[in-house]
């Protein structure tokens, strides 16, 4: 068992706090744009660095903004309706994936229009260089101490001191960066090295990562507010990365079936 110490903020700079939570956000904007360049760099991508550059930054906007309004509406729904404007209470934290997904959806939506691009193959474009991203995340969330896991006699349990009740606890936010992060990126970056069918590497985006979160929810503690949302033992993230399940599904079948398009 540990007792978990490590202290959230990275650096203090007079009044200023800088947060390593805030510090991952960095690593994974700057790890998918790296990484898009790569790819842009390549015969025939069809992407230019200044295009990679501009779908980064709107593409931040998108997680920023989806994230928050995400975790307001999807896991505070009823704290907002008495108090509509926390909704913009970014620096209370809070910040959901499948909300900030939403927010890139939309950001894709917007340039494949802006640029004539097909929906779908941006999404194949763009998968692979978001698991970093979510990785780092993750180990932002350890590093913060928050959104720990349910309680634990396995000797690699952590004690997390905002818990409040001094149990050791399952470092859940340690494996989703192991498989939202390491793993998901590995596979997405090797199956999309090759030329694939259109949408196959989106789907295999979307399924892989529900299908590692909906795992992962089993040893994750509910969120305090909501508790189990389906069943006595469904949360609000497993049920959220359901929909992500069926639709990574069904695209791969599209890409690989050759259902007429």
């Amino acid at each position: 068992m540990w007792m978990h110490s490590i202290d959230p903020v990275a650096l203090q700079l007079g009044p200023v706090q800088i947060h390593w939570y805030g510090l991952m956000y960095v690593i994974g904007f700057a790890a998918a744009w790296w990484l898009g360049n790569r790819r842009a760099a390549k015969p025939d991508s069809g992407w230019t660095e200044q295009q990679v550059s501009d779908f980064i930054f709107w593409g931040a906007m998108g997680v920023v903004l989806g994230g928050r309004a995400g975790y307001v509406l999807f896991y505070n729904f009823d704290f907002f309706l008495t108090n509509p404007l926390w909704l913009f209470a970014i620096w209370e934290g809070g910040m959901s994936f499948h909300g900030g997904l939403i927010g890139v959806i939309i950001t894709l939506i917007i340039f494949s229009r802006r640029y004539q691009k097909n929906l779908f193959d941006m999404g194949d474009f763009v998968a692979p260089l978001i698991p970093i991203g979510l990785g780092a995340g993750r180990l932002g969330n350890f590093i913060g101490g928050e959104l720990w896991g349910r309680a634990t006699d396995q000797s690699w349990g952590v004690i997390f001191p905002a818990a409040g009740d001094g149990l050791a606890r399952h470092p859940s936010q340690l494996y989703q960066m192991l498989l939202e992060g390491v793993v998901l990126f590995s596979l997405l970056w090797w199956f999309s090295s090759r030329p694939r069918p259109r949408m196959a590497v989106s789907g295999l985006f979307l399924l892989l990562y529900a299908s590692f979160r909906m795992l992962v929810e089993f040893v994750r503690e509910p969120d305090t507010q909501l508790g189990f949302v389906a069943f006595d033992w469904l949360t609000m993230g497993q049920v959220l990365s359901l929909p992500m399940w069926l639709a990574g599904a069904f695209m791969l079948l599209y890409a690989y079936r050759g259902i007429k398009r």
